[in-house]
């Protein structure tokens, strides 16, 4: 074999090794390529793919739950043990020094009836703000609707909210208090708290990426805000014509519906709940529409 001869022996050979190879990884022409690209301006909020992730909220709301009580003594028992310490301090300090007017319920279970659904809220609250600075580490690796996060977190808390409503009705049957017909209405009185909290948790989850003061300023915020609901007054000693203005604030008809449906304090407010079931779903929507168009930077700056 002459010299020339294996020069073009090799060349072939090398040829049909290059052309071997592009026929190996030539994408196959019946196969869809999907192109990920950033997009401009607000984006909608997709509901059909939160659906299709589904699996992972589940996860993520049954990993939060288990969380807050790996290896601890008491367990659930936190549950009932905040609500319930709370209203030990309450009763003596308002009830007691203070002598605050309880609507002719004993001031225990008066203060008790709005600490269930404040304290679910508040922790909702504070569990959806710090839900995507604790999952930073995925937020950066993997893709999914990052929504699921502070949404798991708040489902996660209506445990607690149910051990505390079972402690609720024991402490009913211990002072005697029948619920009325408006305990029908309890349903609607959930929803409103929960949209709540999870636009509120959006909202708040979406600038503690970025600011993480607010993640620090969360339990004196929290603090403030339970001043602004009645938890630890009713709301009849706020001046008639402020009452509209101060039923802007969801708890308002949340606490108050509560109260009337179980302890019968007052006829059933339609006028804050239609008020405050108002403001609970423009609070939702803003809140995830907000959190859905600042979704493309949490990878950045988490």
């Amino acid at each position: 074999m002459t010299e020339n001869e294996t020069i073009e022996t090799s060349a072939d050979r090398s040829a049909l090794q290059t052309r071997n190879r592009k026929e190996q990884v030539s994408p196959d022409p019946d196969l869809t390529t999907i192109v990920i690209e950033p997009r401009e301006g607000w984006r909608r909020l997709d509901l059909v793919e939160l659906y299709q992730y589904r699996d992972l909220y589940w996860f993520y709301t049954w990993r939060s739950i288990k969380v807050r009580y790996a290896q601890s003594a008491i367990g659930i028992g936190w549950a009932v043990i905040q609500p319930v310490f709370s209203m030990l301090v309450f009763n003596i300090v308002f009830g007691k020094l203070a002598k605050i007017e309880s609507e002719g319920v004993p001031y225990a279970i008066f203060s008790f009836t709005a600490l269930v659904p404040w304290t679910y809220f508040s922790n909702a609250v504070s569990e959806g703000t710090n839900s995507l600075v604790t999952g930073a580490n995925m937020i950066s690796k993997v893709y999914f609707p990052r929504l699921i996060l502070p949404l798991s977190a708040v489902t996660a808390k209506l445990l607690d909210f149910v051990i505390a409503m079972g402690v609720l009705a024991l402490l009913m049957i211990w002072f005697q208090v029948v619920p009325t017909w408006g305990i029908l209405a309890t349903p609607l009185l959930v929803i409103i708290m929960v949209l709540t909290a999870s636009g509120l948790g959006s909202w708040l989850t979406a600038l503690a990426v970025q600011y993480r003061d607010i993640k620090h300023a969360m339990t004196f915020v929290i603090q403030l805000m339970m001043y602004a609901a009645p938890v630890v007054y009713p709301t009849s000693l706020i001046p008639e014509k402020w009452q509209y203005l101060y039923a802007l604030n969801p708890m308002v008809a949340v606490i108050e519906g509560f109260r009337s449906a179980l302890l019968g304090t007052r006829p059933m407010p339609w006028d804050f709940i239609a008020i405050g079931g108002v403001m609970s779903v423009v609070i939702a929507i803003t809140g995830l529409v907000y959190f859905r168009n600042r979704e493309r930077l949490f990878a950045d700056v988490a």
